[in-house]
């Protein structure tokens, strides 16, 4: 089997947070990552304070995590888009392999 060196990216937020659309458009669209993957937490703890969820709440804000690899030509440059529209201690990102199907 054949691998290909990638780079794995996860991304906190908030659900309330706009960024959370705008980033996934600019992966999706811009610049076409493999895939993306976005949890909903049900608790959490960060920056913000405490989130929490219990099985009554309508209105939620709740931490999200969105996660995506790709090639390194494709995650730097985005790395540093995502530096303008996410604050930096809320990326995080680590060298990974992944199979290589030949395309």
């Amino acid at each position: 089997m054949k691998k290909v060196k990638v780079i794995m990216v996860r991304i906190y937020l908030t659900e309330a947070e706009e960024a959370v659309k705008t980033v996934i458009k600019y992966l999706k669209d811009d610049v076409k990552v493999r895939g993306i993957s976005v949890f909903r937490a049900i608790q959490g703890y960060g920056e913000m304070g405490e989130h929490t969820s219990s099985w009554i709440d309508l209105s939620l804000d709740l931490p999200i995590t969105i996660e995506f690899f790709d090639h390194e030509d494709k995650v730097k440059p985005a790395l540093d888009h995502l530096s303008h529209i996410v604050k930096p201690e809320h990326v995080v990102f680590w060298e990974a392999s992944a199979n290589d199907n030949g395309k």
